[in-house]
């Protein structure tokens, strides 16, 4: 019993001088990095003061404080920032759909502004600036060197004021400017239209206006299609959409997924991991449905582009999407500032992440790219002359159909002459309802 006794206290203390071997360099290490991040907190306070008192012009010193903050903020990652209490302003109003601008969401890479994606229907979407475009120059001052937000400071103008950009874009061997015309932003969450048989839902931006536009849009078309059956399916047109509200792009996927994973976040930390999954109820009825992405859609496009092909409910077509995988939180501050901070990254319900890689389409279409020094063409000049056997001179009528019959083959040969037009206009969005046609006689012969 006593050697017992001797060996659980033996035991005991090992574990205790052990225990202090490796606890100690610990404390020591962390006591060492506090030290350290004071001792760089003392250097902070060191050189405000030197630039404060030595600097050659008076400076704000409001203002010094906010860079620095900004600087440090923007350092950690592209999405990561300090809104002043106008930018923080700026983004609420931005959220609930109205704002004053270009009409183009940017970020940075090597120093210069690139366009994310312009938004359908403003001056930069009808000056026809398009998704990777860089912009080098603003009314002639050189882009390079400046942050984001000064950067935006710099295209930001009164409503109705001239702006003349520089736009480097691949493909093309020398830069071009643009003029535009400043204007107020005010963003239609949601646009839909009817082509032949299929309904158009083209989402411009997830604002907290984008799902009940969604839905309320969607019973209408199907409304003016003359009922869910006269419909062969749906586009949803996520093209240069920059994203937006994440409950939003969750409702959005919602309404087309019956069950099933939507998306999952996940922080530093694993218990502050979420996830969100469908509830039952779809929108389509089950109609084939057709998802359009390209190199403008980011963020929240890409989780519903993600979640509806994981899920197989929709081919994706177009080209691969901008591969904005991360979350960010906006965090108020004193003096009605905020930061945005990159808090989480997101995951299809596959498990994976799109974070610089995007999502990749199941069929890849290009676009066209528009040169914007092309002449205008005459599209009758252009067109060409055709004959066929009913030009001739005497040729034989068919009589094997009745005239309903074809009254039904011209309105059907009218439909496809007008599918054909729209890929001169959109050759991407002709490719999709062409799809959805051959869906909708594959499932004829099979119903036979």
């Amino acid at each position: 019993m006593k050697k017992f006794a001797m060996a659980a206290t033996g035991g005991i203390l090992m574990g205790a001088i052990v225990t202090t071997q490796i606890a100690g360099p610990l404390i020591a290490q962390e006591a060492d990095n506090n030290a350290s991040v004071y001792e760089q907190l003392d250097l902070f306070g060191d050189i405000f003061e030197r630039i404060r008192a030595q600097y050659v012009e008076d400076i704000d010193e409001a203002a010094l404080i906010e860079a620095a903050i900004d600087g440090m903020l923007s350092s950690l990652d592209p999405h990561s920032s300090y809104l002043s209490p106008d930018d923080a302003a700026d983004m609420r109003e931005t959220t609930r759909g109205e704002f004053g601008g270009l009409g183009i969401e940017v970020t940075q890479e090597e120093g210069y502004v690139k366009v994310v994606s312009p938004i359908d229907g403003t001056p930069a979407a009808e000056a026809g600036i398009e998704s990777g475009d860089f912009i080098t120059r603003v009314d002639g001052e050189n882009m390079l060197g400046l942050t984001l937000d000064e950067a935006v400071d710099l295209m930001r103008g009164p409503v109705g004021s001239e702006i003349i950009i520089t736009v480097v874009r691949e493909g093309f061997d020398q830069p071009f400017d643009v003029s535009i015309i400043r204007d107020t932003i005010t963003l239609t969450a949601v646009r839909s239209r009817v082509e032949g048989d299929t309904v158009v839902l083209r989402v411009v931006t997830f604002s907290d206006q984008t799902y009940p536009s969604l839905e309320e849009q969607l019973a209408e078309q199907v409304a003016e299609a003359g009922g869910i059956e006269n419909v062969n399916g749906f586009v949803i047109d996520l093209r240069n959409n920059p994203g937006g509200l994440l409950n939003q792009a969750i409702a959005v996927s919602d309404a087309f997924l019956d069950a099933g994973e939507i998306t999952s976040t996940r922080g530093r930390d694993p218990n502050d991991g979420q996830r969100w999954n469908a509830r039952e109820g779809d929108l389509a009825e089950g109609l084939p449905i057709v998802v359009l992405i390209n190199g403008g859609s980011a963020s929240a496009s890409e989780i519903v582009a993600g979640a509806l092909q994981d899920h197989r409910r929709a081919v994706v077509i177009g080209t691969n999407s901008f591969g904005k995988g991360s979350v960010q939180t906006v965090m108020p501050l004193r003096g009605e500032s905020a930061m945005r901070l990159t808090t989480a990254r997101y995951y299809t319900p596959s498990g994976r992440s799109i974070q610089s890689l995007g999502i990749s389409p199941d069929i890849i279409v290009e676009q066209p790219r528009r040169d914007p020094n092309a002449e205008v063409v005459d599209e009758e000049e252009d067109a060409g002359f055709t004959r066929s056997e009913a030009d001739l001179r005497g040729a034989l009528d068919n009589d094997s159909l009745t005239d309903d019959e074809i009254e039904q083959i011209q309105a059907d040969r009218l439909r496809a002459e007008d599918a054909a037009a729209l890929r001169v206009e959109d050759y991407q969005m002709a490719y999709a309802i062409d799809i959805l046609k051959g869906l909708q006689v594959l499932g004829a012969n099979n119903d036979n």
